[in-house]
């Protein structure tokens, strides 16, 4: 659990004293998150699996989320910045929210307790993605791989596509999966029960709340940053399922999700910062099993060239994605 603690909680670290004081630290804490995560994957070496839970870290990155987020909305509001370092600091927190954040919501939404799951839900809310809760656990998880799916790329769908794709039909098919869910219920629960208003509601109090700790440019800063870690997530949803798909069988029904419908990604460091979100395959085929425990066999599961940071990169210039993936897939749904 060491270097997943490191990988997870040295950028948060390096962040708010960036917040606070600016100057080298600004620096640091960008570089922190790219050149060194970048570096360390060069490292042979990888991740033991275990059997350890790892809700203690979860937790523990819960706590410092909140702060960091209000810390970050405060100083890029505020003057005690100048340009330069508000760049850097902007940069910094919407890649941490969006790669270590959004990682450890999603790990703590799959919990099987109430309370880690309300965590993991109002981590989303306060990057006002709150809706990725009902679309993950509702949409994803039962049509992942399919064209059911709006987080499921296409091939030869470019990533600025997808994520208009995406915007438009993650929120709907979320909605419209808990009003299904709600239909079945032996008990009608009540309006204000209804995940959608929480994400509402919740999405309201934190632009009032950004405004009140820096006021107009607070609020500004507030929206790119949540907007930039939703950006962050879209990136990681269309770089592990690109072009894959499951087969419809004689019966009509979708094959169940097996491990070649997924990409994997398991450099050490970069898996350790996002808490094994590159260990993809495993997670769909077991989603309540623990971060520490997932696992990938590269003769089963497709892998990735590169770390899933850099493939994010690659992903933002689509005909570079293409050049790079579309055999790959091709190669994997061949052979599967």
């Amino acid at each position: 659990m060491f270097w997943y603690a490191v990988a997870s909680l040295t950028p948060a670290v390096l962040l708010g004293l960036a917040a606070l004081t600016g100057g080298p630290f600004a620096v640091l804490a960008l570089l922190s998150i790219t050149v060194v995560v970048f570096l360390l994957d060069k490292l042979s070496g990888s991740l033991p699996n275990t059997e350890e839970s790892g809700r203690r870290l979860s937790l523990i990155l819960a706590a410092v989320h909140f702060p960091l987020l209000g810390l970050g909305v405060w100083a890029l509001g505020g003057m005690s910045l100048n340009t330069l370092e508000k760049l850097l600091l902007f940069t910094g927190l919407g890649l941490y929210f969006g790669q270590v954040s959004n990682s450890n919501a999603h790990e703590l939404i799959h919990a099987t307790s109430r309370w880690p799951r309300r965590i993991g839900s109002a981590i989303y809310v306060s990057l006002l993605h709150g809706h990725h809760v009902s679309a993950h656990l509702r949409v994803h998880h039962v049509h992942a791989a399919t064209d059911a799916d709006p987080n499921s790329a296409r091939t030869g769908e470019g990533f600025w596509a997808y994520v208009v794709r995406v915007f438009q039909g993650e929120f709907m098919q979320g909605l419209e999966a808990e009003n299904a869910h709600r239909v079945r219920a032996r008990t009608k629960p009540a309006i204000w029960n209804h995940p959608y208003v929480g994400y509402v509601v919740g999405a309201a109090v934190m632009l009032l709340l950004a405004f009140m700790i820096a006021g107009g440019k607070g609020l500004i800063a507030y929206l790119a940053i949540a907007l930039y870690a939703q950006l962050q997530l879209l990136l990681s949803d269309y770089v592990q399922h690109y072009g894959l798909r499951r087969e419809v069988q004689p019966d009509g029904r979708t094959e169940p999700m097996g491990p070649h419908h997924s990409w994997n990604a398991p450099k050490w460091y970069s898996s350790a910062m996002m808490l094994n979100a590159p260990k993809h395959s495993d997670h769909h085929m077991r989603p309540s099993r623990a971060f520490p425990a997932l696992e990938v066999t590269p003769d089963t599961m497709p892998v990735l060239p590169h770390s899933l940071p850099v493939m994010a990169v690659i992903a933002l210039f689509p005909p570079l994605w293409r050049r790079l993936m579309d055999r790959r897939v091709a190669k994997w749904r061949k052979s599967t």
